[in-house]
Formats: structure tokens, C-alpha cells, sequence
């Protein structure tokens, strides 16, 4: 395998990935074997130490979405953070796209000599590559967090172990339409070039 070869297509592809909203999303979204390739792929990240201090759960069915739905709903209310609309509300939140991936940040604490927040960039970057490699097989994706993502009650209901914590719902599904452009940061906003006076 040749790695790191020039791959203009590549570029041109990353220019124009865009986050689609889970309401316009349809079926189908990635099957399993896709839903590992994409998985796979999100994995190929920086990661000092080698360490994987990410994993995913997918829900892939409405069974499975549903029960997690009905997780969010209950700890809505048990820590007192809504209405008993809003919890009603809150309990479809999770089958809004065909395939919900749940990333979790998993550090390894144990490690002294890989800083936490490196190993939290490396989560981000494969969620990031998720996101990328669902758009790559013509999926698209949304990444979201949100109340439920910093919850005690919904990550002791997932099975998180103690010092995990959800990085993202990344949702995945198929294009209901073409998404517009979002407004980007201008580049000499955003960069300096030389060593700072």
C-alpha cells in the first residue's frame, strides 16, 4: 500500500463537504458493512501514544434508537432539566436519522505522559473523520452534542466507564436535498503567517 499519495479529487471533496441538518436526512443510511469501513476509517487519526482514547456505539435500528430516546427522556426529568414537554419531546430525539453513532471519549488516565487534551483532539479528529468517510460513501452526517452529551444519567445508562464522556451524535442517514452553503471564517481572519512581533 502506497500511503500519502496526492490526491487532488481529495481536496476538491473536503471544499465541499457540508454538514447536513438530521431533518433532511432520508433512507438509507450506511448498512453495517459500510457503517464498519466508515468506522474504520474514522480510527486512522493522530494518536499520541497510541492509545484509542475513543470508541463508538451504533444504534441502528429504530428499537435500539428508541430505547435510547426513551434513556434521554427519563433523564430529563430525573435531573430536573425540562418540562415534561420537553421530555416528551426529547424521547425521538435519537430516531431522527436511519444510523446514530454515539462517540465516546474513552483517555486512558493511567498514561502520564500523553496529556488528556491531546487525547481529546484525538477524539475530535475521529469524529471529524467519520463525518468524512460517511460523505465519501455518500452518506451525509451530522455531528451534535447538546444537554444529553454532558449528562451523568445518560452516560451511567450507556455504560460509560468512569471518565468517559460523550463527544458527539453523529447522525447519518442520506441526502434529502441539496444543502446551501453555511458562512466559513475568512482566511486572514483566521491566520497570521510568521512569528507573532
Amino acid at each position: 500500500m502506497s500511503f500519502n499519495r496526492p490526491s487532488p479529487s481529495t481536496y476538491d471533496f473536503l471544499m465541499n463537504r457540508r454538514s447536513v441538518k438530521t431533518r433532511d436526512m432520508v433512507t438509507p443510511g450506511p448498512d453495517n458493512g459500510e457503517i464498519k469501513e466508515i468506522l474504520t476509517a474514522a480510527m486512522r487519526v493522530p494518536d499520541h501514544g497510541k492509545l484509542a482514547p475513543w470508541r463508538f456505539i451504533v444504534l441502528d435500528t429504530r428499537g435500539e434508537q428508541e430505547k435510547f430516546g426513551r434513556l434521554i427522556s427519563e433523564a430529563l426529568m430525573a435531573e430536573n432539566a425540562g418540562s415534561a414537554d420537553t421530555a416528551a419531546k426529547m424521547a425521538g430525539y435519537a430516531t431522527q436519522a436511519p444510523v446514530l453513532v454515539i462517540a465516546v471519549h474513552s483517555p486512558d488516565s493511567s498514561n502520564k505522559k500523553i496529556p488528556l487534551w491531546e487525547q481529546q483532539l484525538s477524539t475530535g479528529a475521529a469524529c471529524q473523520n467519520l463525518l468524512v468517510a460517511a460523505h465519501a460513501k455518500g452518506f451525509v452526517g451530522q455531528w451534535l452534542t447538546g444537554w444529553a452529551a454532558t449528562s451523568d444519567t445518560v452516560a451511567d445508562g450507556l455504560g460509560l466507564a468512569n471518565g468517559e464522556r460523550i463527544a458527539g451524535f453523529i447522525f447519518l442517514g442520506s441526502q434529502g436535498r441539496v444543502p446551501s452553503e453555511r458562512p466559513r471564517p475568512a482566511y486572514n481572519d483566521r491566520v497570521s503567517h510568521g512569528f507573532p512581533a
